[in-house]
């Protein structure tokens, strides 16, 4: 029998926390087989049963779920020797983390590059998706590491809060609208892009013109590049998060509506549910926040 080493801890902790074998040899990056295979080593090591198998399904017995607590901290105790050499390149690893489309449109090139300066052998896999989505992916452990909107229907044990982008309403100059106040009966003229129906914004508008029964025509998307894009061709006002509208109001292809309400601010926190979190996830946290527009930190 190989030698009881650190894979096994590993394995262990990663089976208890994600449920599954097969989720755990994804986590790991090996195959199913070996992760059995560790745990079974590891059992014979310690002369317990660690884990019930059953029908896919896997509970940890009484023993291990009192070993799981000190195979915690021994992750933890590598990952913080690892830190003190001051060296990120020491670290290897997968990070999976998800991002809404506007950290994407915004910030998300800068933090991968610090990221690979600071953490060169650590690969980050993406998954860019509606904040709702994410969090789904995020409870069933299938990314680590989010950089979303709220509001959550579910609270994580780890949240950061990163900052918040107000919305304004922007439009084409060629659709005429006038620079100072505009009347809510001129916004409703026009088509109003926006997020994707279901979304929190997209709830937000629908209630607003609901209760001063204004009928407008709402035209949701999943990709605000998109609404950003038919806004610049003249096809409609967009009300979209300010980080995103920048560029297109500098070059002219855009103008600020001045319409007197907006949905409220996107209030961006980074969320993990990993238990210990490696030292680069925790890094990458710090690399956000330091990345989010100083303009709209609270």
């Amino acid at each position: 029998m190989p030698r009881f080493n650190l894979k096994h801890i590993e394995a262990f902790v990663h089976v208890a926390d994600l449920g599954s074998f097969r989720r755990a040899a994804a986590r790991l990056n090996t195959t199913q087989p070996n992760i059995s295979n560790r745990i079974s080593q590891l059992e014979q090591h310690l002369r317990l049963t660690l884990m019930d198998r059953d029908a896919g399904s896997v509970r940890l017995t009484r023993e291990g779920r009192q070993l799981l607590g000190p195979a915690r901290r021994i992750l933890a105790a590598v990952d913080g020797f690892l830190e003190a050499t001051g060296d990120g390149s020491a670290f290897d690893g997968l990070l999976r983390l998800g991002v809404t489309e506007l950290i994407a449109q915004t910030w998300l090139r800068p933090f991968l590059m610090q990221m690979k300066d600071r953490f060169p052998a650590v690969d980050v896999e993406l998954t860019i998706d509606l904040s709702e989505n994410l969090s789904k992916l995020l409870f069933t452990r299938e990314i680590d590491l989010t950089f979303q909107n709220g509001p959550f229907d579910q609270r994580t044990p780890n949240t950061e809060p990163l900052g918040q982008s107000p919305y304004i309403w922007v439009a084409s100059p060629a659709l005429g609208l006038a620079d100072g106040p505009v009347a809510v009966a001129e916004i409703a003229e026009h088509r109003i892009l926006t997020h994707a129906r279901g979304s929190y914004p997209f709830m937000q508008l629908d209630a607003h013109f609901r209760q001063i029964e204004q009928p407008v025509r709402l035209v949701p998307s999943s990709n605000i590049a998109a609404c950003l894009q038919l806004a610049g061709d003249g096809l409609g006002v967009a009300c979209l998060p300010a980080p995103m509208v920048e560029e297109a109001l500098e070059t002219g292809r855009l103008q600020q509506v001045d319409y007197g309400w907006h949905p409220e601010d996107l209030r961006f926190a980074a969320r993990w549910l990993i238990d210990p979190a490696p030292a680069f996830l925790i890094a990458a946290v710090q690399i956000a926040s330091g990345l989010y527009p100083p303009e709209d930190n609270e």
